[in-house]
């Protein structure tokens, strides 16, 4: 299993939600296109994952309903309505992610209890974030997707939160080793480190130097990032170098251009970096503020057309073309192809 792909144990989740708040689930259901029911294992057609655009349809329906977003991080507990969009306000403030990591540690010690807590440990040169305990591993279970995506998420969340890939030293699992060796092989590849099992709780390990790294997110980025959560963190690439300055001023120029571009001075000031440091670091890595924003208007109209189901025209506007052809000229121009004829290529490559 990818990120691509969600338990449905987590869909389950979010039916029960609105379940119990007496929604309509096929409605939901047939909002979402999933074919089966997640809630019932016994349901014709189940399957045990649902598609990373299928988990986002239901989450997107579910939270509009209920007014929460979550979408795994609470481990697939009940969560209080707003939790989790509350939660993120609290980060926000904090000037960088060590500081947020222990904020959020606090947030979930105050309003959950003992098995949702998560926690920060540092030692020497290693900051460890993990969650749960040795009763997994203790009764004999094997870690599974679930656990898979837990750990996954919230390592991507916190590299979101700093617009920066956070290179994993080891990952270490509560749960025995999965008894197929492909998947033993697929779990250490996607986190592209040592993965350990029959650990004492669920946690990754990175350097603590990353812990200094400042928040590059506002609250206007934090809108759009709710607005089309969870699949921004499913589909992000782990495998791209993302330590540069580069990758970070692009990850703060984000992918969502309706409302217009950051400015340089908010890029400068989320950097701590005066105007003409920025302006020669970025030279030296061999491009321009202007030639990024281009950039990532380009690759980010690729990536909607290729990877979501939104209409042209909802691309164009999320690119920030008032006039729908301005976006087919432009974008033909970038790839010598109009938005339709890439979007069928694409689907014609899966």
């Amino acid at each position: 299993m990818d990120l691509e792909a969600v338990p449905s144990r987590f869909a389950r989740s979010l039916m029960n939600l609105a379940i119990e708040r007496g929604y309509d689930q096929d409605k939901l259901l047939r909002a979402a296109q999933i074919p089966f029911n997640p809630a019932d294992s016994r349901s014709h057609g189940y399957q045990a994952h649902v598609t990373a655009m299928q988990y986002t349809r239901l989450y997107q329906q579910v939270m509009s309903l209920i007014q929460d977003e979550a979408f795994g991080l609470m481990l697939g507990h009940e969560v209080t309505p707003g939790a989790f969009r509350m939660m993120c306000y609290c980060l926000l403030g904090c000037e960088n992610l060590g500081k947020a990591i222990s904020r959020a540690c606090e947030f979930f010690r105050t309003f959950y209890d003992a098995d949702t807590h998560i926690h920060l440990d540092t030692r020497v040169d290693s900051a460890i974030v993990g969650y749960g305990s040795i009763k997994k591993g203790f009764a004999g279970d094997h870690v599974d997707a679930s656990d898979l995506y837990g750990l996954s998420i919230w390592h991507r969340f916190f590299c979101w939160l700093v617009g920066s890939n956070i290179e994993l030293k080891e990952v270490r699992f509560a749960g025995q080793a999965p008894k197929e060796r492909r998947r033993v092989a697929r779990y250490q590849q996607m986190f592209e480190c040592p993965v350990y099992y029959g650990q004492l709780r669920d946690e990754f390990v990175f350097d603590t130097r990353y812990l200094n790294f400042p928040l590059v997110q506002n609250e206007r980025t934090l809108k759009d990032f709710l607005k089309n959560a969870p699949y921004p963190l499913m589909v992000l690439n782990n495998g791209r170098d993302d330590s540069s300055l580069v990758a970070r001023v692009r990850a703060m120029i984000g992918q969502d251009f309706s409302q217009g571009f950051p400015s340089f001075e908010r890029i400068t000031e989320a950097l701590n970096m005066s105007a003409p440091t920025l302006r020669r670091r970025l030279k030296k890595e061999g491009t321009t503020f202007q030639q990024l924003k281009d950039e990532c208007r380009r690759d980010a109209a690729m990536a909607y057309l290729s990877s979501s189901e939104l209409s042209i025209n909802a691309v164009a506007a999320l690119m920030g073309f008032t006039d729908p052809s301005a976006f087919h000229r432009c974008f033909k121009k970038w790839t010598g192809m109009t938005p339709g004829e890439f979007r069928l290529r694409e689907r014609e490559t899966d």
